[in-house]
């Protein structure tokens, strides 16, 4: 039998960076239901479904002729209280009243006024206001129904929620949480990146600025919260995303072809051939997968010559020609960067 031909290279060294990899759902920083502060006539709306919104913005109005009235009595009322207390003011320095009488009177003037504050807010309330900027949701409520007010349990008339910038929450299993506890140094405003259903590529990058104080003790995971740079508003509460993270400093690293790994068993090991042109057999332990390549932790040498093609026709122990190769990155993303390496890790749960 004629000797057999294999492609042989030596492994591909590369700095790399290892990626833990979490399923998330984005979150809106400000969710605000819009109620009124008081009741009364829904008289007009000010805005269109789905509008974006700022702080302070016009939303609704009510009648504000109720408050007016209730208003103009209170100030009736503080005028008369004013009045009185000038008079007892009067009286006390000639002492024909008491310091008692003098007092009540006192007293009375400061309940009206503070009424008159009262009424003058609820002429205010009558127009409900943005109270953040952001999305505003369909109105709940028409014009020309009555709406009661002035507690959580009032009417809700829409809702608001913000998504510039916008929040991606996830959970990482207790054993991530140590090691990025043992790296606290270095991950502070760690950055993540995430890809939607639909991208084939991370697209959106963030970063950590909360870590939850306590471990779940059903699942033993810790929720985290990336903040995620939305200028446009394309991405939505509620959405889900695959979200990865830092989860190492970068390193030299050997990288062969997942090709050029084959499975003994329960072993993972890699065809050389050594200086005499023989077949030998090197125990593998791997690392993470990233463009066609795949991280040997442990097993190769730099200079061990690895088959890459041509694996079929070689048995360990047999003499083989050797041709050249080449172990270089697939192009997956289109770009002339190479991707950093992703590193397998338990996906977490999608957090709630």
């Amino acid at each position: 039998m004629p000797t057999p031909t294999v492609s042989v290279s030596v492994p591909l060294q590369e700095e790399v960076v290892d990626w833990d990899d979490f399923t998330g759902r984005f979150e809106a920083p400000e969710r605000v239901e819009v109620r009124a502060r008081v009741g009364g006539y829904l008289q007009g709306v000010h805005f269109r479904d789905g509008q974006t919104v700022r702080k302070g913005q016009l939303l609704f109005t009510l009648d504000p002729r109720p408050a007016q009235a209730a208003l103009a009595a209170a100030q009736a009322q503080a005028d008369l209280a004013r009045a009185d207390l000038a008079r007892a003011e009067g009286l006390l320095e000639a002492q024909a009243i008491s310091q008692e009488e003098f007092d009540s009177r006192r007293a009375q003037a400061q309940v009206a006024e503070a009424t008159l504050r009262a009424r003058r807010l609820d002429v205010e309330f009558t127009r409900v206001t943005a109270p953040v900027s952001g999305i505003v949701s369909q109105r709940q409520i028409d014009p020309g129904n009555v709406v009661s007010g002035g507690a959580s349990s009032g009417d809700i008339l829409t809702t608001i929620v913000s998504i510039s910038p916008i929040h991606f929450a996830f959970d990482a299993s207790e054993a991530q949480l140590l090691k990025y506890q043992r790296q606290v140094e270095k991950r502070q405003g760690a950055q993540v990146q995430i890809r939607l259903q639909d991208e084939t590529e991370p697209r959106w990058t963030g970063r950590v600025d909360f870590v939850d104080s306590l471990v779940d003790r059903d699942t033993g995971a810790v929720r985290l919260r990336a903040t995620i740079a939305n200028p446009g508003g394309f991405l939505k509460p509620g959405m889900f995303g695959q979200g990865r993270m830092i989860g190492a400093d970068a390193y030299r690293a050997l990288l062969i072809p997942e090709t050029a790994v084959i499975t003994d068993g329960v072993r993972r090991v890699a065809y050389v051939v050594d200086p005499k042109g023989v077949v030998q057999v090197k125990a593998l332990e791997l690392g993470p997968a990233s463009d066609g390549l795949r991280v040997v932790r442990s097993g190769l040498r730099p200079d061990d010559r690895v088959i890459i093609g041509g694996q079929q026709r070689a048995m360990p122990g047999q003499k083989v020609e050797v041709s050249p190769g080449k172990i270089a990155r697939q192009d997956v993303s289109g770009g002339d960067q190479p991707r950093l390496t992703s590193a397998p890790a338990a996906t977490a749960s999608a957090a709630n």
